[in-house]
């Protein structure tokens, strides 16, 4: 089997066996032993996408320990499936929520918590699911859930800094990627293969199930997934959060044809949930959603024999999405409060040219194509009236191997925005004008984003490795953040967008030093942003009911306006592990985290919602099939406020782990592996509030938990 090319590999290159066990989660495990085309190529990205992190796979590296990816010029975050399978995440907010520089939104509690990537979310951090973006509505309001569930994930990857540029101006925080094999990408071996996993949650009653199988022979591959979960209002020091309660369900089917020179495939996979909004007026009203969506996506891959190009890969998905806000209206009686809909189609090309040796060097890269388009819809007490965007651009990946061990990189995109809907027209202080409605009328934007980065990598001894990046990012205005125009019930909001938004744009220098072999793996980075421009929602003080008439006398909902100000970030994020003892076939050793961002506008003011400080650290053990782990995350009080916002006081989330792995014979028992254990998160039942949550005055997250788990790998 040949090295990925994408690694960046010299020939003869010996390597430790920590490297050489995180070389083969390049691509995923069940393909270590698949039969497909060029058993890595069908599922690595090209060359110029960060690579799977360097994560081993033997009892070096403890489980549930972030991996450390020394190969990327910008960092890569990665939950892996077994982590997945311990953590039992219902959220993609609920399994990034301690990693470094990522927080989230939990305004509803193992249901809608989207990721906070160093201060920034919605429009600046896309999210999608197997390289086409989700096609929900989380972006438009915090109480909506993402329509991903990690359960049935193979890896959960973060992706900041110049790798972005592959997927659109809005990812200028970041990508969070849910990856998984609902389109087939290889042939088990012994022609089936899956998992199954299960568990229970004391805080909340809860209980889920997932299920995933690959299958096929001759050429075709065929892949099923399910899951369930539900859980009742959870527990928090001294009572219950009421209205927390959720369930939800779904799955997926896919089909591929594979081949020696690629494969092409396809999947439709079906979401749906209730889950309701615990706080305030939320609560008082029994407010809760419905999300459901239907999804179709296509992949595939082709390598030719010839010719300039080396690989030719495209995604295309389509989604259609509803979600109804049910609970008590102003009538008092209960009903439909509001009904959110979405469209979403996007496709993407890209052609992998062959490497060219150069005077420098050899010089690897590909140029992308991408299109989408995007129409959303909402109905009785929603904000944004019918709205239409559409987007086309170019992109391309450059990376120059000037010497082994020295590379650099460069990225551009151009891309074309339109969108359309109604604008309204308020007065310049937000205020009535003897009780008339703002006056309203079609308005079209058109942007024109353009986008570059440049990188450099460098090895350094000791398995260290060296990168610093900068890249100019621009990004237009969305359609809510232009045309929101009403109440958003479920957040108790009256939004009001600005149709003269002009484009952001974000000037960034990053640098990082990594090490990922040996007994000591470390991912330390830093970096420092500055915002023309940056477009955030301001609270006006004032409260209004169901239209602007009302506002400055109505009691029912915050009035918060779209502005725009210029503004600077920066930050840091360590995490660090260190085997201090060989025990068994593994280690016991010490691990420590630390993060923060730091936030503010030209005119000294704090931006508003941003993560507290936390710092980090346990101990671990993994040796002979045992798993065991103490952490303590602190995160400090967050006084660094906004306008209208409060102090939120710090916590400490004490959590433990213990677990066993044993290999079974899959004749005798239909299993290769199982994994039994128990996780227990805020053991000290402490009060905690997220900082970055519009209800963190209102709710307290969960109180003391005890997980049981069980995982059967066949």
């Amino acid at each position: 089997m040949s090295l990925p090319r994408h690694l960046g590999l010299r020939s003869g290159t010996i390597l430790p066996s920590t490297l050489f066990a995180g070389l083969l989660a390049v691509v995923p495990a069940r393909a270590q032993q698949a039969v497909a085309l060029d058993e890595i190529s069908v599922t690595s990205p090209s060359p110029i996408q960060p690579s799977r992190p360097a994560v081993a796979a033997d009892a070096s590296v403890p489980a549930g320990i972030l991996p450390v990816a020394t190969n990327t010029f910008s960092p890569v975050t990665v939950v892996t499936q077994e982590q997945i399978a311990r953590d039992q995440p219902r959220t993609l907010g609920d399994a990034l929520f301690d990693r470094p520089g990522i927080s989230g939104t939990t305004y509803a509690p193992g249901a809608a918590s989207r990721p906070i990537i160093r201060g920034l979310d919605n429009a600046r951090v896309r999210i999608q699911e197997n390289g086409i973006v989700n096609g929900g509505v989380s972006d438009l309001g915090e109480d909506h859930a993402v329509p991903v569930n990690p359960l049935v994930s193979d890896r959960i990857e973060v992706i900041r800094g110049p790798a972005t540029l592959r997927y659109g101006s809005g990812a200028i925080g970041g990508v969070v990627s849910a990856d998984n094999n609902r389109v087939p990408t290889f042939i088990p071996a012994n022609g089936v293969q899956g998992q199954v996993t299960s568990g229970f949650s004391s805080v909340d009653n809860g209980r889920l199930g997932a299920a995933t199988v690959d299958a096929g022979g001759d050429g075709v591959a065929v892949h099923a997934d399910g899951f369930k979960t539900a859980n009742d209002s959870y527990a928090i020091p001294g009572g219950i959060q009421r209205n927390s309660y959720t369930e939800s369900q779904g799955g997926a089917v896919g089909i591929s044809a594979i081949g020696d020179r690629g494969f092409v495939g396809i999947s439709f996979s079906h979401y749906d949930a209730v889950y309701a909004i615990p706080g305030g007026v939320a609560e008082q009203d029994r407010t809760r959603l419905t999300p459901n969506q239907d999804r179709v996506l296509s992949r595939g891959e082709y390598r030719p024999l010839d010719g300039p190009f080396e690989v030719i890969r495209y995604w295309a998905g389509y989604s259609v999405y509803r979600h109804n806000e049910v609970g008590i209206g102003a009538d008092g009686i209960e009903g439909v409060q509001a009904i959110f809909k979405n469209r979403e189609a996007e496709g993407r090309l890209e052609l992998q040219h062959v490497p060219v040796d150069t005077a420098f060097g050899r010089l690897t890269g590909a140029l992308g194509f991408q299109s989408d388009r995007r129409v959303i819809n909402t109905q009785l007490e929603s904000f944004l009236p019918k709205t239409e965007s559409r987007a086309n651009a170019v992109y391309l990946f450059e990376e120059l191997e000037l010497r082994p061990g020295t590379r650099l990189q460069a990225a551009g995109r151009y891309e074309v925005d339109r969108l359309s809907s109604t604008a309204a027209q308020f007065s310049a202080d937000y205020v009535p004008v003897d009780g008339q409605d703002p006056v309203q009328y079609a308005r079209t934007r058109r942007f024109a984003p353009k986008s570059a980065s440049i990188g450099a990598l460098q090895d350094l001894p000791y398995g260290f490795v060296a990168s610093l990046t900068g890249s100019y990012v621009e990004r237009g205005p969305t359609g809510y953040e232009l045309f929101s125009q009403g109440p958003h019930d479920a957040t108790a909001t009256f939004e009001i967008g600005n149709p003269d938004l002009k484009k952001e744009r974000a000037r960034t220098v990053e640098a990082s030093i990594r090490r990922a072999e040996g007994r000591l793996r470390l991912d330390a980075t830093g970096y420092y942003t500055r915002y023309t421009g940056f477009i955030y929602r301001n609270y006006t003080g004032l409260t209004c009911d169901d239209d602007f008439a009302s506002c400055g006398a109505g009691t029912a909902n915050r009035q918060i306006v779209y502005q725009q100000q210029n503004a600077t970030f920066y930050g840091a994020e360590v995490i660090g592990q260190y085997d201090l003892v060989p025990v068994g076939n593994g280690f016991a050793g010490i691990e420590a985290q630390v993060d923060f961002v730091r936030a503010q506008f030209d005119d000294g003011t704090n931006v508003p919602r941003i993560p507290p400080y936390r710092l980090g650290g346990g101990v671990y053990l993994r040796a002979d099939g045992w798993f065991a782990r103490v952490n303590l995350l602190h995160a400090f009080s967050h006084q660094a406020t906004a306008l209208f916002e409060t102090p939120t006081p710090g916590y400490d989330d004490l959590r433990a782990e213990l677990s066993y792995t044993k290999a079974l014979d899959p004749t005798v028992y239909g299993a290769s592996e199982v994994t039994l254990g128990v996780q227990g998160r805020n053991l000290l039942d402490a009060d905690i509030r997220n900082a970055t949550s519009f209800k963190k005055d209102e709710i307290l997250l969960p109180g003391r938990n005890v997980r049981l788990f069980l995982t059967a790998r066949f």
